[in-house]
């Protein structure tokens, strides 16, 4: 089950991260939702309320889960650049993902906003100094990071859940 959960392994920080590891994360999350629009293009309705996991979500889930968490995640850099180590919210994702918009919205709607959200994101991204990058925010579920490590948390989030899906679609055949 935890090889179904995690297909890229689980999230592991770089402790001393340099520009390089800074400017792979930056590109990762540049090419994100475009990788998530390849990845899911071809399913068909069907196939997208298939779970990646039992228990798990479905794709619909997973495509709009990542439409949220994105939005999230950008307010929170923009706080932690704005503010002295400022909380960030927390968000209900197994609830979110009960919520009629994610139910009832084509996922084309989450891929589009996150095409924007990213061009944005990457935009603030690559002008932030190494200093910027120790700015603190404290997470509700993992306590204070920087953002250092928010930006790898945040890559790695989007390589995970596309990874779900990916996985999902070579176990059943759908290439």
């Amino acid at each position: 089950m935890e090889a179904l959960m995690y297909p890229i392994g689980k999230f592991a920080a770089e402790p001393h991260p340099a520009e390089e590891h800074r400017q792979e994360w930056i590109k990762d999350i540049a090419q994100m939702p475009g990788i998530l629009r390849s990845t899911v293009q071809s399913l068909t309705a069907e196939q997208l309320l298939v779970p990646y996991r039992p228990g798990g979500w479905n794709v619909r889930q997973i495509v709009h889960h990542l439409a949220d968490n994105d939005m999230n995640a950008y307010i929170r850099f923009k706080r932690a650049l704005t503010e002295e180590t400022p909380t960030a919210s927390s968000y209900r994702q197994a609830e979110w993902a009960e919520l009629s918009d994610t139910n009832d919205t084509p996922i084309e709607i989450s891929i589009q906003l996150m095409e924007a959200l990213h061009q944005r994101f990457v935009l603030l991204l690559r002008k932030l100094s190494p200093e910027q990058f120790e700015r603190t925010v404290i997470s509700p579920a993992y306590g204070e990071m920087t953002l250092h490590e928010a930006a790898q948390r945040y890559a790695w989030h989007g390589r995970h859940h596309i990874g779900q899906i990916q996985s999902l679609i070579e176990r059943m055949g759908w290439q």
